[in-house]
């Protein structure tokens, strides 16, 4: 049940994402233009410390709406995952990670996205000043993880890449 892409060429593009149009044909033989994003990959943290998180309450402007959100950002260029992980959080934090492991990876919208998500967890962090990136965030907080559930039942936690990230945490929690 392969697709095959025959061709593929730039719509539009910038820094962060390329529009593409794909000539494509699906299994049966039926070929036709096909419409993606080509988007840079994100890493993003969890850290936890005596049974809370660190989130930080945001403002999205596409969606006009504020919530709950662990650090994240997207990946540069020879930049490993892990190292983009633990950058965002100190950029937008101003915590450092004391070690990185992995958490969780996703591919938020493979069907017409190509962006990946990699999700870390730090179990220790240290403050080391107020965070560098000042248009990220109202406020950054110590929540406790049993308000969780509660929080995403609320919709105060709504991205993608903070549900995946938390609620596998919350799942190695209880194994």
């Amino acid at each position: 049940m392969r697709w095959i892409v025959h061709n593929e060429g730039e719509v539009w593009a910038n820094r962060w994402l390329s529009v593409r149009r794909l000539d494509v044909e699906q299994p049966d033989g039926e070929r036709f233009d096909y419409h993606a994003v080509r988007m840079r990959n994100i890493a993003a943290t969890v850290v936890t410390r005596d049974q809370h998180v660190l989130l930080m309450w945001r403002h999205r402007f596409l969606t006009d709406t504020w919530a709950w959100e662990i650090p994240m950002g997207i990946i540069e260029a020879g930049e490993s995952p892990e190292a983009a992980a633990a950058r965002e959080l100190e950029e937008e934090t101003g915590w450092r990670a004391d070690g990185l492991t992995e958490l969780i990876r996703s591919e938020p919208a493979a069907g017409i996205m190509d962006s990946r998500h990699f999700v870390y967890r730090a179990e220790r962090a240290v403050r080391i000043g107020e965070p560098t990136e000042l248009n990220e965030s109202d406020r950054i907080e110590w929540i406790p993880l049993a308000d969780v559930p509660a929080m995403i039942a609320r919709h105060e936690i709504v991205s993608g890449i903070t549900l995946i990230g938390l609620q596998q945490l919350l799942l190695q929690e209880r194994a």
